[in-house]
C-alpha cells in the first residue's frame, strides 16, 4: 500500500482483497473522475467499466478529461455504492453504509486496434449482448471518441455495513434506530417515440436478465 492509497480515517474499513474491490468496481457504471487542467482542480461524472486490470473511462476527444490525460494530469477515480442510511440515536452517530473504491494514477489513451477493441469492450460490459444487434461505429464516430486506460495499481477501497454505533448512554434514548436500506432497481425498458412497430424488447434488456 503506497501513500496514495493509505487509509487514514477508520482504516478498519479498508478493503485490500482485489476480488472485492473488482466486485465493488464492476457493480458500477458511473464513476467521478478528477483532474487538473490549466492549474485547476475538476471533478466530473463519467461512464467507465473494468476490464481486467484497468478501468476504462469513455469521453469526447474535446471533453476536457481527455485533454487532461493527453497534457500528462494524474487522475484519481471515485466509485461510490450508498446500501443504506444508517439512523443513529444522535447526529454524530448517524452514517451511511456504502462500498466505494478511488484508483490513482496515469491514464492514456487508447490508439489503434485497442481503441475500437475499449469501444467494444464497453458497450459489451455496460449491456451484454448489444454489440451482436447494433451498427458497428463509423470513421468519424471512432475519431470523435476516446477511451482512457487507467490501470488498477494504485487502489484503495473502504466498506461500512451494519447498524449504528450508537454511545452507550444514548441507548435509553426513545429515538428509533437502525438502517434504511437503499438499492438501485432497474426498471422495465421503455421503447422510443420512434421505435418502429413489431420491433420487441430483446431479452437482455429484460430487469431480470441477471
Amino acid at each position: 500500500m503506497g501513500e496514495k492509497t493509505l487509509i487514514n480515517r477508520l482504516p478498519e474499513r479498508g478493503v485490500t482483497d482485489r476480488q472485492q474491490i473488482n466486485e465493488i468496481l464492476d457493480e458500477g457504471f458511473v464513476c467521478h473522475a478528477a483532474y487538473v487542467i490549466e492549474d485547476r482542480p475538476v471533478v466530473i461524472p463519467t461512464l467507465y467499466v473494468r476490464n481486467g486490470d484497468q478501468l476504462l473511462l469513455h469521453g469526447s476527444n474535446s471533453s476536457g478529461l481527455v485533454k487532461a490525460v493527453r497534457d500528462g494530469s494524474p487522475l484519481s477515480v471515485g466509485v461510490t455504492h450508498i446500501d443504506g442510511l444508517v439512523v443513529a440515536r444522535s447526529g454524530f452517530h448517524s452514517s451511511a453504509n456504502y462500498r466505494s473504491v478511488v484508483v490513482h494514477g496515469q491514464g492514456r489513451i487508447l490508439t489503434g486496434e485497442e481503441h475500437e477493441e475499449g469501444l467494444d469492450v464497453i458497450v459489451d460490459i455496460l449491456i451484454p449482448g448489444r454489440l451482436s444487434d447494433i451498427r458497428r461505429p463509423t470513421e468519424a464516430e471512432i475519431k470523435q471518441t476516446s477511451v482512457i486506460g487507467l490501470p488498477l495499481d494504485e487502489v484503495s477501497a473502504k466498506v461500512r455495513s451494519g447498524g449504528p454505533n450508537d454511545d452507550p448512554d444514548d441507548l435509553k434514548s426513545d429515538a428509533w434506530a437502525g438502517v434504511i436500506p437503499l438499492s438501485v432497481v432497474a426498471g422495465d425498458p421503455e421503447p422510443s417515440d420512434d421505435l418502429r412497430d413489431g420491433i420487441p424488447t430483446p431479452d437482455y434488456l429484460q430487469p431480470n436478465r441477471g
